[in-house]
């Protein structure tokens, strides 16, 4: 039991090589590696940076021989805390779970990763260090390759009340599909009242979340309109070809640079989510002034 309890706390380093079959792989390994970042599923860690320590091991691959000390043929180091700040660059994530998931999947897919130890530890929740680790493998989860699609750029429309309302919003919508181009719809704040907290983080919450029950508003209205939330989501419906009416609570407020425009501002949100998603242009469809400094067209659309 002694023993068992050791190694449980052990460097990953040791678990690999306790766990290794007969014919044990080579071994890279990055240990006690600590950044800062704003993570959390609990309202007082939002807004705050923490530190994580990282201890990673990978079991690879033999080089190909000769190795002619040629670094493009082994798998850098750099590749390992590449893969971290790149998880912790693309959305500001609530567990330390999903987080080393994303690590260990980023990682295994390096042509030269065979298996993957992932401990993160949070070294400021407490007076010792609370983390998670993780193993996966290439053979037990299978990394999705590339497949040299072509990246799919959208059209996102921002559609004011009057335009939801409308009669013509069918038609509207025929016209936007007839783009060929996957459509992302944007709405703003209902016509309704809705509670005022004077707090500017709580405000924001009640903000995008009454955008959210107009976008709900708006599917109700067509039956091709599907609610999304997270960029997982966006990327599957667009492949599938539906037709996205963005919820913007989760993606908004788990960006790690996001939009600097109060939530009340649907339309910089809606070009905020056209820039982030590369997208072929923003339509403006109603009474909406174009924002300035667009990194995306921004055409309006009266009728």
């Amino acid at each position: 039991m002694t023993s068992d309890i050791t190694l449980a706390f052990a460097h990953p380093e040791e678990r690999a090589e306790a766990s290794a079959g007969a014919d044990p792989r080579d071994r890279i390994s990055l240990r006690d590696h600590v950044v800062t970042a704003d993570i959390g599923a609990f309202q007082p860690e939002r807004g705050h940076v923490q530190r994580l320590r990282f201890n990673v091991v990978v079991e690879v691959r033999p080089a190909p021989a000769p190795l002619l000390d040629d670094v493009d043929r082994i798998l850098s180091y750099d590749r390992l805390t590449e893969a971290i700040a790149a998880e912790l660059a693309d959305e500001r994530l609530n567990l330390l779970e999903t987080l080393a998931e994303r690590v260990a999947e980023r990682i295994l897919a390096e042509p030269q990763a065979m298996r993957v130890f992932v401990r993160i530890e949070k070294l400021d929740r407490g007076p010792g260090a609370l983390g998670v680790e993780i193993v996966r493998s290439r053979a037990a989860v299978p990394v999705q390759a590339a497949t040299g699609g072509a990246v799919l750029h959208p059209l996102v429309a921002f559609l004011t009340n009057a335009a939801i309302a409308s009669p013509d919003l069918p038609a509207r919508l025929d016209r936007l599909q007839a783009a060929g181009l996957p459509v992302i719809l944007a709405v703003g704040l209902p016509d309704l009242p809705r509670p005022e907290t004077g707090h500017r983080p709580t405000q924001r919450r009640i903000d995008l979340l009454a955008i959210e029950q107009n976008a709900w508003v708006l599917a109700a209205r067509d039956p091709r309109c599907v609610v999304v939330a997270t960029r997982t989501e966006i990327d599957w419906a667009m492949k599938q070809g539906r037709m996205i009416v963005w919820a913007p609570s989760k993606i908004v407020l788990d960006a790690v640079d996001g939009p600097k425009a109060p939530a009340r501002d649907a339309v910089a949100l809606a070009l905020w989510l056209a820039e982030s998603l590369a997208a072929a242009r923003l339509e403006l469809h109603g009474s909406v002034s174009a924002p300035a400094g667009s990194r995306v067209p921004v055409v309006p659309v009266t009728a």
